[in-house]
């Protein structure tokens, strides 16, 4: 990266962090040569505090880091948008972000995904997700078309809360079938928005 730091008159570019999984801005930070370098060789958001006129690491404190996903420069090279992946609060009133509390519903859809993936990797006694992997694929599958049947039962009937109750069912066996291929809900998402075009 050819980052211009002569814009602004305290040498500082501006950093726009935002959440790797819901896209949700969750911060604005201002960072140095030092901060980006350190940023990059730690995988961890470091900034430049102005007001303490020293590097500082998110989360140094409150134990909260943000772990780095990409770093991109905008159009003029000024001013830097940093995906990262949270491990609690952001701000330091304890909301998910410096800009107030949002909708978490895709945050935990990503949470959700993050939970199915370690019961895979790392086996939990009791666990659902655990048992269901180990039957494999094809059983995985056979859930979800078994799933997507009740739901479409449950759609022809008056009973809204069993309809989402299926629905709920439905998406949480599609994002199992959807670990096991390695592939996680942004990516389908992402078709989506192509087909879009």
């Amino acid at each position: 990266m050819n980052i211009d730091f002569s814009k602004y008159a305290d040498g500082l570019v501006p950093a726009i962090v935002q959440d790797a999984a819901t896209r949700n801005v969750l911060m604005l930070g201002f960072m140095n040569a030092e901060a980006i370098e350190l940023t990059e060789s730690t995988s961890r958001v470091t900034f430049f505090s102005r007001s303490k006129q020293r590097l500082w690491i998110k989360g140094e404190t409150s134990g909260n880091f943000l772990e780095v996903v990409s770093i991109t420069p905008d159009c003029d090279n000024d001013t830097l948008l940093i995906k990262a992946r949270t491990n609690g609060p952001v701000c330091h009133t304890g909301s998910q972000t410096c800009f107030g509390d949002v909708d978490r519903s895709l945050a935990f859809l990503a949470e959700l995904e993050s939970v199915i993936a370690s019961r895979m990797t790392e086996p939990a006694e009791g666990s659902y997700v655990s048992k269901l992997y180990a039957k494999g694929l094809n059983k995985i599958a056979q859930k979800v078309g078994e799933e997507a049947v009740e739901t479409v039962i449950a759609a022809k009937d008056d009973d809204l809360d069993a309809f989402k109750n299926e629905a709920a069912d439905l998406l949480f066996h599609y994002l199992v079938l959807l670990r096991v291929k390695g592939v996680d809900l942004g990516e389908v998402v992402s078709v989506l928005k192509e087909r879009k075009r």
